[in-house]
């Protein structure tokens, strides 16, 4: 490994703690001598990384530090490529499709000549397949209300064909085959429920804030689903 790549994996790594680390793990997940780390991270604060602590307090990366660009491995630019194609053809959100479109060719356009060769001859496909449930309403409307932690008005067509309207705090999407289901609290069931979003009728988004945090409330939706955190 190179000293750049394995500065890059120590901010990586950085990045990915919320709370101090102590310089032997550290050096023990990198797989490097506590001398050589302390030198990395001296050498990364020199060039602006805010790392913050010293020997036997442990370090942290403070927020706002942006690793350089297109420092990815031939294996990263083929899942970044993968991903994105999947999204521009299995999503029925055109909003979401044209955003995944839009940011490959932003990184196509800026990654050197030979990574931008073999992404775009890339041999990893997303196969063609049923299309996706059409949508009634703008799927980015609940994204942004995801994002904002607001509360949605719908109305909504059950398996039955009869429609209510539930005030929902909508706090994850999760995609499937053919059909995308928005998962939040519904306050007229008082627990949590799974919404397809292909049979919501009406979408109506408020500026009222759910009381809750959307993560607290994966959290708790993960746990009575006994769903391992990720």
């Amino acid at each position: 490994m190179s000293r750049s790549e394995r500065l890059l994996d120590l901010l990586q790594l950085l990045r990915n703690k919320r709370v101090p680390v102590t310089g032997p793990d550290l050096a023990r997940e990198l797989g490097i001598s506590i001398r050589t780390l302390y030198r990395d991270i001296a050498t990364l604060q020199a060039q602006g990384a805010d790392i913050q602590g010293e020997p036997g307090l442990g370090y942290v990366l403070r927020p706002g530090f942006t690793l350089p660009p297109l420092m990815f491995s031939a294996d990263e630019i083929e899942a970044i490529v993968l991903g994105s194609r999947w999204v521009a053809r299995r999503s029925a959100d055109e909003r979401l499709s044209r955003s995944a479109e839009q940011a490959l060719s932003k990184i196509l356009a800026v990654l050197p000549s030979e990574l931008r060769e073999s992404a775009e001859a890339t041999n990893l496909l997303v196969a063609q397949t049923a299309k996706t449930a059409e949508d009634q309403i703008d799927a980015g409307v609940i994204r942004l209300a995801i994002r904002n932690e607001r509360k949605l008005v719908i109305g909504y067509r059950g398996a039955d064909g009869a429609v209510s309207e539930r005030t929902i705090w909508p706090f994850m999407i999760g995609f499937f085959e053919a059909v995308r289901v928005v998962v939040g609290w519904c306050e007229l069931r008082e627990d949590f429920r799974s919404f397809r979003i292909d049979r919501i009728t009406a979408l109506t988004p408020t500026e009222v804030r759910y009381p809750r945090r959307r993560a607290v409330m994966l959290k708790a939706w993960r746990e009575r689903e006994g769903i391992p955190p990720r």
